[in-house]
């Protein structure tokens, strides 16, 4: 079995885990799902979905849900019915933990499959009621302390290095690469760090360096001129989609050529689907996925999107759906392992002895143990580029498997 680590890069807001702890307001505690329709000869599995469906961190989170709706559909052929229950964190740490609350006390879920910038404040909850939960680790290292969390794509990069940054800018033909984080998310900082220090391990320039970026900003006026006089010619931006657009339009007013611009976010109908301004400001750009993107048609892609359309999302898929349904997958598989007894302990167990977990085929050949909690091989990542209207899986990057280095990145202190 080979060891796999994906990153959990910030999805639209995810740095707003931090930045949000004191604001005010947010979403509603939760609100019925659905199922998918039909006999089931295994049972029901009532799962609660914790997201960003309302706030900062919607843009980037809300349509997971439509990923779980297409993983209902693949229970069903594995002979359940999974029963969901939306719980709206509104980005905000108060409104998630009443949200968890909920979902725990009076929707008496078996399961939450979690895709949240603020889940770290449900997880002790959780952890405590013993409920076992699924999903995207994109908020912090929880995900890889308690014992019933168990993540879609591996555990993540805290101050490691590895090669598939610099491979990938280095296959773009980049010479001179520019790195972005956001000041209040350590996650968005080490993931610009890291691939920094990747990108200079492949012997490329790391001209510009600013992981103190203010968070969802779009003035960014002094940043592009920093990096023009840099001479940059490659952007890796941890950041939400109007901050990396907008840099993206002020280096072309700029008169910057840019050999590669990777974005972490916007894969799928995020960008297929944007407005006119969105897609100019990405033409050319990159995206970055931790599976195997739709554009490959790959037998599993191809099933993702089957499921998808019976769920009525279309079949261009964001990330965020990528991870619903990869969630809903895996609580599937739990429950096949569980056996006929579905319980928050059976299932708990039977997560933890998964120790081939491939995702649904979508993590391609590789697979890993969910209970991995530390990188302790390379990391694989896919990549596809926006061209027109439409997104093209990249030559030679789909994917890219680097390696783990000795090397080891040093967050600012605050």
């Amino acid at each position: 079995m080979g060891n796999r680590k994906t990153r959990a890069l910030l999805a639209a807001g995810v740095a707003a885990a931090m930045a949000v702890v004191a604001a005010c307001g947010g979403g509603s505690s939760g609100h019925a799902g659905g199922a998918s329709s039909g006999p089931s000869s295994k049972g029901t599995i009532t799962v609660g979905v914790l997201a960003d469906m309302t706030g900062p961190a919607a843009s980037g989170n809300k349509t997971v849900v439509g990923g779980v709706k297409a993983g209902t559909y693949y229970a069903q052929r594995a002979g359940y019915n999974l029963k969901y229950v939306v719980g709206d964190t509104g980005t905000n740490p108060t409104t998630a933990l009443t949200a968890a609350q909920k979902l725990v006390t009076q929707d008496k879920v078996d399961v939450v499959i979690g895709n949240s910038a603020v889940f770290f404040a449900a997880a002790n909850y959780l952890s405590t009621q013993k409920v076992p939960v699924v999903g995207f680790p994109e908020d912090g290292h929880e995900w890889f302390t308690l014992p019933n969390m168990f993540s879609i794509n591996g555990p993540v990069l805290n101050d490691e290095v590895t090669t598939t940054m610099g491979d990938f800018f280095k296959l773009t033909g980049a010479t001179n690469v520019g790195v972005i984080g956001y000041s209040v998310s350590p996650q968005s900082q080490s993931n610009a760090l890291e691939s920094g220090k990747s990108a200079s391990l492949a012997g490329l320039k790391v001209g510009y360096t600013n992981v103190q970026f203010p968070f969802g900003s779009t003035d960014v006026g002094p940043t592009v001129l920093a990096m023009k006089n840099a001479g940059i010619d490659a952007l890796f931006a941890t950041v939400d989609p109007d901050t990396i657009f907008s840099l993206l339009s002020g280096l072309r007013d700029q008169g910057v050529k840019i050999k590669a611009a990777l974005l972490p976010t916007g894969y799928g109908s995020d960008i297929t689907e944007a407005g006119a301004a969105a897609k100019a400001d990405a033409q050319g750009a990159y995206f970055m996925l931790g599976y195997e993107p739709v554009e490959l048609r790959t037998a599993a892609t191809k099933q993702f999107q089957a499921d998808l359309r019976s769920a009525g999302s279309g079949d261009e898929p964001t990330s965020a759906q990528y991870n619903g349904y990869l969630s809903a997958g895996l609580v599937v598989r739990a429950a096949l392992a569980a056996g006929p007894d579905i319980t928050r302990a059976s299932l708990t167990t039977a997560l933890q002895g998964i120790h081939d977990w491939n995702g649904l085929g979508l993590l391609g050949d590789h697979t890993y143990d969910v209970s991995q909690d530390a990188v302790t091989g390379g990391d694989c990542l896919f990549f596809a580029q926006f061209v027109g209207t439409e997104l093209k899986p990249v030559k030679n990057a789909t994917p890219i498997c680097g390696k783990l280095t000795d090397s080891k990145i040093k967050l600012p202190t605050s």
